[in-house]
């Protein structure tokens, strides 16, 4: 399971999942599961910081990765731009 703020964040902005879901180009489903705390592809994460208005240098706002190679003593997993 993977911690993240998705849903925290979203609703703050009074966001739908429908309306984040088709900001990121990715289904209402995709989301629910994140938001659930199962893991997504490194692309559905830029997908979805971008959607929610951050910067990718800001993902750890919005995913601790605790399974991340970063915590297990290998290189930091890096998100394409």
């Amino acid at each position: 399971m993977v911690m993240n703020s998705v849903k925290k964040i979203r609703e703050s902005k009074m966001m739908s999942k429908a309306e984040l879901a088709r900001k990121a180009s990715v289904t209402v489903q995709t989301i629910d599961r994140i938001e659930k705390g199962n893991d997504c592809r490194l692309d559905t994460k830029r997908k979805i910081i971008m959607a929610l208005g951050f910067k990718l240098t800001d993902r750890a706002k919005i995913f601790s990765d605790n399974n991340s190679a970063e915590n297990k003593g290998g290189k930091p997993a890096r998100l394409k731009r």
